[in-house]
């Protein structure tokens, strides 16, 4: 499957853009979720930092991201070198899905003594700290300084040129008005579309609350099984649907006016991902461009 990615990255695909766990479609942006990003395929046993850098690599013309790194599990600054490294490697193409883990064995392996929704937001303000951008780090001598102490005084890298998105990846265990505050996006899971409306709406008010009114993106994951029947209708799958690209054309552009700015597609099911990928290269992604 990721060789299939990397393919539908090039030149003339159709798609522009790919993460690990985006393609760009007008007024709905669609992502891939790579091998990379399921931990427990056997496809998968990659260092994150290493897949990450090999698919950016192969794929020059995409964007690359993490949905999600597991940010209890991981030091902060271990993952600020990574992050800064991959997005300088990149020439600025990096995204940086953070999430706080729902494996309680795992906190135990990694020796996480700390309740995981309290490291996560230490962690993640040390990681925005770190990752500043000069401009950022002028108007925020509290982070920096805050970062200077957790250091002993010493920067692990130089500032980015660019501010690194970081986007909380489900709840992150934390409240929806923390994220406001603080992601730049949030990513949460396939709804029905009457609940996903409920959330995009509480979503929108957390960022009248806490974000000043910035518009920030509401991202939703999708499991996808695109069928060979253009015409077959929609069926639920497990967080996701099972449809004919003119159903699944339908539901796009009723999330998109709901307000959702990107989706996070796992391909999944019987049809080879070759095939479903040619589909929505070709009959998908020019229809949610016109409509734009």
């Amino acid at each position: 499957m990721l060789e299939d990615i990397v393919d539908s990255a090039a030149p003339g695909a159709g798609f522009n853009r790919a993460w690990t766990r985006v393609l760009d479609a007008g007024q709905l942006t669609l992502g891939l979720m790579t091998p990379l990003a399921r931990a427990r395929d056997a496809e998968a046993d990659f260092a994150l930092e290493t897949g990450l850098a090999a698919l950016a690599a192969a794929a020059p013309n995409v964007a690359i991201g993490t949905a999600a790194a597991v940010l209890p599990l991981r030091h902060p600054l271990h993952l600020s070198k990574a992050a800064w490294s991959l997005d300088r490697f990149s020439g600025g193409r990096l995204i940086l899905g953070l999430g706080s883990g729902d494996r309680p064995e795992e906190f135990a392996a990694f020796g996480a003594a700390a309740a995981p929704e309290i490291l996560f937001r230490e962690r993640w303000l040390l990681l925005r700290a770190a990752l500043a951008p000069d401009h950022e780090v002028l108007a925020d001598a509290a982070a920096r300084a805050a970062l200077l102490e957790a250091t002993g005084g010493f920067i692990p890298h130089p500032a980015p040129a660019r501010r690194i998105p970081m986007i909380a990846v489900g709840s992150a265990r934390q409240s929806l008005q923390w994220i406001a505050a603080h992601a730049d996006a949030w990513a949460t899971y396939h709804r029905e579309e009457a609940r996903q409306q409920g959330r995009i709406a509480l979503w929108q008010r957390a960022l009248d609350e806490r974000a000043g009114g910035m518009r920030k993106p509401f991202v939703q994951s999708l499991q996808l099984e695109l069928l060979d029947d253009p015409d077959a209708p929609a069926e639920p799958l497990e967080l996701g649907l099972r449809a004919g690209r003119r159903a699944l054309l339908g539901y796009f552009e009723r999330m998109a006016a709901l307000g959702v700015a990107h989706m996070l597609l796992n391909l999944q099911g019987a049809r080879p991902v070759a095939d479903q990928l040619e589909e929505l290269g070709a009959d998908v992604l020019p229809h949610l461009r016109k409509n734009r």
